[in-house]
């Protein structure tokens, strides 16, 4: 896995993507920060959290369209299947550098927190709490979007694929208040992404919800490695 692991964050940074990446996110983040905290004459960082779910929505696509559908264009993911290393190891190796870059890229905040610090007390309680709920954001997201790589050799394919499914866990809560059916509008509103998410930029830490968010990553890792040792004896 940590050969995997290092191949991949080479890559990332080889390919230039990992400099979109950081590039966009760092803009984006700082264009929040301005408006919700800077321009709101705040310390509270909750505003410009719950906006930057936007951001991870469209950006992790990028992070994640060509982890396994260049290996399928390349041709090079028959010699990775067959190579001594267990699809498990391939799997979270991949998953593992693209959530390493995310991590990177959202610990701006704390550069953020730096800057606030000159203008009065940081809530740190509430930024570290939209901190972690960012990182299991990011890697449930992170997740979902390394399956649909698996299933397509297109890079656009898959980025354009993630943030459709993204894009439609985020409208969740909209689609759910269009149902008139009871039982549908609850199973919607228990998958609702961005309602768990906002309860921790509202100051509640909930434990449901990050059980949610790692059931959510795993499942999708596991479904990831079922495509590949489809593939493997395919």
């Amino acid at each position: 896995m940590g050969a995997i692991y290092r191949r991949e964050m080479g890559a990332f940074f080889t390919s230039g993507i990992a400099y979109v990446f950081l590039s966009v996110f760092f803009l984006l983040s700082g264009i929040f920060f301005f408006n919700g905290v800077i321009g709101s004459f705040t310390t509270n960082t909750s505003t410009m959290f719950s906006s930057m779910f936007i951001i991870v929505l469209f950006l992790i696509p990028i992070l994640t369209m060509k982890l396994l559908s260049e290996e399928k264009k390349n041709r090079t993911d028959q010699g990775l299947l067959t190579a001594p290393v267990g699809l498990w190891s391939i799997v979270l190796g991949k998953y593992l550098a693209a959530l390493t870059l995310f991590i990177i890229a959202e610990s701006i905040v704390f550069v953020y927190s730096v800057i606030l610090s000159y203008l009065g007390t940081v809530a740190w309680p509430p930024l570290l709490g939209n901190y972690f709920a960012m990182l299991i954001l990011g890697a449930a997201f992170i997740a979902i979007g390394l399956f649909i790589s698996s299933l397509t050799e297109n890079q656009m394919a898959a980025a354009v694929a993630s943030m459709v499914v993204l894009l439609l866990l985020y409208l969740l809560d909209s689609i759910a208040s269009l149902v008139s059916n009871e039982y549908l509008k609850k199973g919607l509103n228990a998958l609702s992404f961005y309602s768990r998410y906002v309860e921790f930029t509202g100051g509640v830490f909930s434990l449901p919800s990050v059980v949610f968010f790692l059931s959510v990553a795993f499942f999708f890792i596991f479904l990831t490695v079922r495509v590949l040792d489809k593939r493997r004896w395919s």
